[in-house]
């Protein structure tokens, strides 16, 4: 069966849904704006889940929708699409697109692959360990396609030695182990997947007197889990869930062999790292880093002009120094950086970021905010506890089938509502929230990387859902306890603290 039905049937619900809601549907007389905003999100919801129309088409609705209905005039609807949140994406990007470019992301992953060890089982931490490091910076789906062939030369060379039979588990547990710690490293930086930026972006939405959260504050959260979270998944898929013959020992000449064709690293990848590396320690050390034991101060502190920078900011600069840059392969007439690197962003995902933003914006100007906020307040007092366990659940297995971006769009400003309405720090819903969109391990469709290892042919589908069930539920639960343990260093609050800002 073709997804064409399937898509005309999404359109149809969306449009039926949006007519009916349009006519029907005003709950508050006074204030039509409220049943006019219920029924675009409705309508964008259900072609985001459907897929009706391309992701970033549906994204583009409030552009038309939000003037028409007098929630927001076009002027401040379009501000949702082009923000500095938008603008740390395309830097970041081109960062990684510079570090693709001339090889250093190979680079990397081939050192930390060698460095762990040539065991079977070490060689998949290995190659979980260079996709999480990788998936930091750059998009995990480039990351998924760059390891994908380093893993299946492996493979092929082992079961050339010992047979596929024998060696079947282990290439199922090396493929799922790329995929897994593409998305798992992807949650360890601002910068490492989409839905945390959207996440910053629609919590300063929700919440424009917050102090944003910034680079350094979300790595405090972000880079402790992930690494935990990785060792976890490791022994895991390796000693519980996928058993292998652990006498299996790769051939080191392989990875030698690729390190090889690299040669040594050129001026350009110096260059390239160099400006990597400067980022990094520009983002992380831009804000006062509270440790808990320590107080690390900022560089911002340093002069009153730089209280003004944010990260956006500082990605923008540094791609535009790789455009500075020389290249000294064309005899100096290129860059690092040239023209057409520009074609290669994913304008689509910036797209779809903007709709999210503009979507946030008009729940917040139309007054469906508050609305929703008195309808949860009606249902009394729930355990923030037994939420945050639903929310993480919830998103887990929606995000198995749905766009993780287009599904935070959805949620998040609903959930920054709902805790307002019980008086939780809005933050304990949002975050767990957001990692869980990077959390589905059951289905190829959930995340690219998914799709990626899905497509080596090493891996039968049922296999990947049984081994992702388990994992779903157990990065739930490490979701909540991380939460709550690393939650102060995030908020830089006490967890049952309700903030002034969110009053």
């Amino acid at each position: 069966m073709t997804t064409l039905p399937w898509k005309k049937l999404g359109l149809a619900i969306g449009v039926s849904v949006f007519a009916v809601m349009l006519l029907f549907y005003n709950p508050v007389p006074e204030r039509p704006e409220v049943g006019l905003m219920a029924a675009i999100a409705a309508f964008m919801a259900i072609l985001w889940i459907t897929e009706a129309i391309p992701l970033a088409a549906t994204a583009l609705i409030p552009m038309v929708a939000f003037p028409l209905s007098g929630i927001l005039d076009a002027g401040t609807a379009s501000k949702s699409y082009v923000n500095s949140i938008v603008f740390l994406f395309i830097g970041g990007f081109l960062i990684a697109l510079s570090m693709e470019r001339w090889n250093l992301h190979r680079r990397i992953a081939l050192a930390i692959i060698s460095a762990i060890g040539k065991k079977a089982d070490l060689l998949v931490l290995g190659f979980m360990a260079s996709s999480a490091f990788l998936s930091m910076w750059i998009s995990n789906t480039a990351t998924s396609v760059m390891m994908l062939p380093i893993g299946l030369a492996i493979i092929s060379k082992m079961e050339e030695e010992f047979g596929k039979e024998r060696t079947h588990s282990l290439a199922l547990v090396l493929m799922l182990g790329i995929a897994y710690g593409c998305s798992i490293g992807g949650v360890s930086t601002l910068v490492g997947t989409p839905t945390n930026l959207a996440f910053v972006r629609l919590f300063q939405e929700s919440f424009p007197d917050a102090p944003p959260i910034a680079f350094g504050q979300w790595i405090l959260i972000g880079i402790p889990y992930s690494f935990t979270l990785i060792i976890i998944v490791w022994f895991l898929l390796t000693c519980v869930l996928c058993r292998f013959d652990k006498s299996l020992t790769l051939d080191r000449s392989i990875i030698q062999q690729e390190r090889e064709k690299l040669g040594p690293i050129r001026y350009e990848g110096k260059m390239v790292l160099g400006v990597f590396v400067a980022t990094v320690f520009l983002w992380t050390f831009r804000r006062d880093l509270e440790l808990g034991f320590m107080s690390i101060p900022g560089w911002s502190n340093i002069w009153s002009g730089f209280s003004r920078v944010d990260d956006g900011t500082i990605a923008i600069a540094m791609c535009i120094l790789l455009f500075f840059i020389p290249s000294k392969e064309s005899g100096g007439k290129g860059r690092i950086l040239e023209t057409e690197v520009f074609g290669k962003l994913p304008w689509a995902i910036i797209i779809l970021f903007g709709g999210g933003f503009a979507l946030a914006s008009g729940f917040g100007a139309s007054g469906l905010s508050e609305y929703i906020g008195q309808g949860f307040r009606s249902l009394g007092e729930i355990p923030s506890f037994f939420l945050v366990v639903v929310i993480c659940l919830a998103v887990t297995f929606l995000t198995e089938l749905t766009s993780n971006v287009a599904t935070l769009s959805m949620l998040l400003p609903i959930l920054a509502t709902w805790a307002v309405s019980l008086q939780a720090h809005p933050l304990l819903f949002m975050i767990p929230a957001t990692i869980s969109a990077s959390m589905a391990f059951m289905m190829p469709v959930a995340t690219p990387p998914n799709a990626v290892v899905f497509g080596s042919q090493r891996i039968r589908i049922a296999e990947m859902a049984r081994t992702g069930l388990l994992l779903n539920f157990v990065a739930i639960i490490f979701t909540v306890i991380a939460v709550y343990l690393l939650f102060p260093y995030v908020a830089k609050s006490p967890i049952d603290v309700f903030p002034d800002w969110a009053k």
